[in-house]
């Protein structure tokens, strides 16, 4: 399939969500790909939010990106989610301010509490969300799929660009003059919070600079692992 189809069935997709399976929202958390998917939202006019959740450590280089998108694609406001403060204060206060890095356990707690109940919050109400997953970002997406059941959260999940390789995606940005943020300019191509993200080495898998200190299988925050709202919780 050459990209001028990929392109055509992903704004489809996109707008068949925004039919079907209203009110449904769109979870940017300004990567590469996030970008590709606010842009057509935004140019092809589809009635989609977008949200994203601030964990409160996130790199200054996404917080000027998150105002460039503000200011670029006004018809598409961002709507932004926070952890709830009595949660972080105890987590520090009981671990550390640090303490993901010490177990997988106390990562996928940090991740919880930053991440997972923030966007559970955000899709109350929601019949769908889309994300910007590709399939060959890692081990642990290779059998995704481009529309599935979301069972953790109960709604529809969507994945429009699962099949565009990162050529693709880049060469879509640099063609529409895409905003993008400045650490992928620094050999960050996976960026999350600034403690558990740091530049890749060439040759390493462009998942390496995420929580690069577990092993492979381990690296999702659980926002997409099936199932998480509820493995999570155990």
């Amino acid at each position: 399939m050459d990209f001028s189809q990929k392109l055509a069935q992903t704004i489809a997709l996109l707008e068949r969500i925004a039919a079907q399976y209203s009110p449904a929202t769109f979870a940017n958390s300004f990567g590469a790909e996030d970008m590709v998917i606010t842009h057509l939202l935004a140019k092809q006019n589809v009635a989609v939010s977008i949200f994203s959740l601030d964990t409160g450590r996130l790199p200054s280089e996404t917080y000027t990106l998150m105002q460039k998108v503000a200011e670029q694609y006004p018809s598409h406001p961002i709507t932004v989610y926070f952890p709830q403060t009595a949660a972080v204060e105890q987590y520090v206060n009981s671990n550390g301010i640090n303490a993901f890095y010490n177990s997988v356990e106390l990562r996928k707690s940090c991740c919880h509490i930053r991440k997972i109940e923030p966007l559970q919050r955000a899709l109350q109400g929601k019949k769908a969300w889309i994300t910007g997953l590709r399939r060959e970002q890692s081990p642990t997406r290779t059998d995704l799929a481009s529309q599935e059941f979301d069972a953790g959260n109960g709604l529809e999940k969507f994945n429009p660009l699962l099949e565009w390789t990162e050529k693709e995606v880049w060469a879509f940005i640099r063609d529409n003059q895409i905003p993008y943020n400045a650490l992928h300019d620094q050999h960050v191509p996976s960026i999350g919070c600034a403690p558990c993200t740091r530049p890749i080495a060439m040759g390493e898998d462009i998942r390496a600079g995420r929580w690069w200190w577990e092993n492979p299988e381990n690296k999702e925050c659980g926002l997409h692992v099936k199932d998480s709202a509820v493995s999570l919780l155990k």
